[in-house]
């Protein structure tokens, strides 16, 4: 799962700049768990020697580069069994699927500064997500492979509004569906549209596409209303969209 991500730090050609980031040291199982219930995505360098460990120098100018992330710095031994790491590594948590991806510091060769942003960039998949080339890496390596789409035009009015209401409803369904919210107005996602049969002037809409079965299906026309879309994901769920026929006919080969 890692080996694109290598690609990135291996390749990369910024090197470390003079630290001058403090990064919250976490010493303690009850202060990791209270940092990584925090926010929806974090960083945690576990980190053998602290400030004087190999990528640590990059660890911290990273946290500069990507400031919607909080990152930390945790040395002790005890903790680290709790996540199960046995070597240094630079771990990130996320809510929206409950997992955390590993980036163990001993199967790198090089570490550089551009390389661990890509790392945190990509892997940052929050309770909704909006979709575009990078995040689409950590969405599909995700082990939750039904997401519940919102189409909607950005810059309109209802944008904003219909995303922030099914952020707020993705929690009731960690680990179940992972949400995910397609600009229609960006040319790049003309194939996403096409795929569930619609166009930009039928937005906004709601689908679910499952990658287990490679099947799709769209919430009947009318209002995005939250008791709306949890009624839609719950029948999903039951297994009660099964005989609803599929939209859209063109051949899928990535959202």
């Amino acid at each position: 799962m890692l080996s694109g991500l290598f690609f990135f730090i291996l390749v990369s050609c910024v090197t470390a700049k003079e630290n001058d980031v403090t990064l919250p040291s976490l010493n303690d199982t009850k202060s990791a768990e209270a940092f990584i219930d925090s926010a929806e995505v974090v960083v945690i360098g576990f980190l053998e020697q602290g400030e004087e460990s190999r990528g640590y120098k990059e660890f911290a100018a990273a946290a500069k580069h990507v400031d919607s992330v909080s990152m930390a710095v945790c040395i002790s031994k005890e903790v680290w069994a709790d996540y199960g790491i046995k070597s240094d590594t630079i771990a990130l948590f996320r809510k929206a699927d409950n997992h955390q991806e590993n980036l163990v510091m001993a199967e790198i060769e090089q570490l550089k500064i551009d390389g661990l942003v890509n790392f945190i960039i990509v892997n940052e998949v929050r309770y909704i997500t909006e979709y575009n080339q990078v995040t689409a890496v950590g969405l599909f390596n995700s082990e939750v492979k039904t997401h519940l789409l919102l189409f909607a035009n950005k810059g309109r009015k209802e944008f904003n509004e219909l995303k922030e209401k099914l952020r707020a409803l993705a929690p009731e369904f960690t680990s179940k569906f992972l949400f995910v919210v397609i600009n229609g107005a960006e040319n790049s996602n003309v194939r996403s549209l096409r795929y569930f049969g619609l166009k930009s002037e039928d937005l906004p809409r709601v689908g679910i596409y499952d990658g287990d079965s490679d099947m799709k299906w769209l919430m009947p026309e009318g209002d995005i209303s939250t008791e709306r879309v949890r009624d839609f994901c719950n029948s999903f769920l039951r297994g009660e969209l099964k005989e609803v026929k599929q939209a859209g006919t063109e051949t899928k080969t990535e959202l």
